[in-house]
């Protein structure tokens, strides 16, 4: 077993996103495993039944499963920018449940057929109701608690991305300039950047790759 946690994920997913920004915020190096989602290795399986990422696999064999528990876990090594102060559970539910569910049937339009009734379009409008509310206490303050980002801006920032990009030029002609800013901001983030590097699908045999050295550092 390496002497670094190892990190099952997929440059794409938000749920990796969002974990992997905690990691190297945080400081915390680990051995990256870039999954193909497609020919998920073994390995991954033997670690996660349920196979999806991200999985932080620990040196003393836990397994993280969650993303947010990989975030909260990281900060409570080392919370070097005070994210845990903005620890917002209530506001994470909503996106990783309503909000997620909107977005996906909005997203794959044509993988939802028990719906026939409520459309691609109700659903993106179901979307943006939630992320116009989000725009209005922007109003406020540049990030969601506050003046700087904790971890409720990183935990909702992948899935508003990926909202925003199924249809870009509609995104960005709504009347939500707050969240607009906001969503750039961390776009052009030197985390974010910093965390989509791209990597070939890992396989076993290959060199390891150490991801959060240079923060670590």
């Amino acid at each position: 077993m390496t002497d670094l946690p190892i990190l099952y994920s997929f440059r794409r997913c938000p749920y990796a996103m969002r974990a992997r920004m905690a990691l190297w915020i945080s400081g915390t190096a680990c051995e990256l495993r870039e999954v193909k989602l497609a020919d998920k290795p073994p390995e991954l399986f033997e670690a996660s039944p349920k196979a999806t990422v991200p999985v932080l696999q620990l040196p003393d064999g836990t397994v993280l499963e969650e993303s947010i528990e990989i975030m909260r876990w990281a900060l409570a090594r080392n919370d070097l920018e005070d994210w845990l102060a903005g620890d917002d559970a209530g506001l994470i539910a909503l996106f990783d449940g309503p909000f997620k569910h909107h977005l996906d049937r909005y997203k794959y339009p044509t993988r939802y057929t028990d719906e026939p009734d409520h459309g691609k379009i109700d659903h993106r409008g179901e979307g943006l109701a939630i992320l116009s509310d989000l725009s209005f206490r922007l109003a406020e303050r540049p990030q969601l608690q506050g003046e700087r980002r904790t971890l409720v801006d990183i935990a909702l920032f992948p899935f508003i991305r990926q909202f925003a990009n199924v249809d870009r030029t509609w995104f960005d002609s709504q009347p939500i300039p707050q969240l607009h800013s906001w969503l750039e901001g961390h776009l052009t983030s030197d985390l974010f950047l910093n965390v989509m590097t791209k990597y070939t699908p890992w396989k076993a045999g290959d060199e390891p790759i150490t991801f959060g050295s240079e923060r670590a550092a």
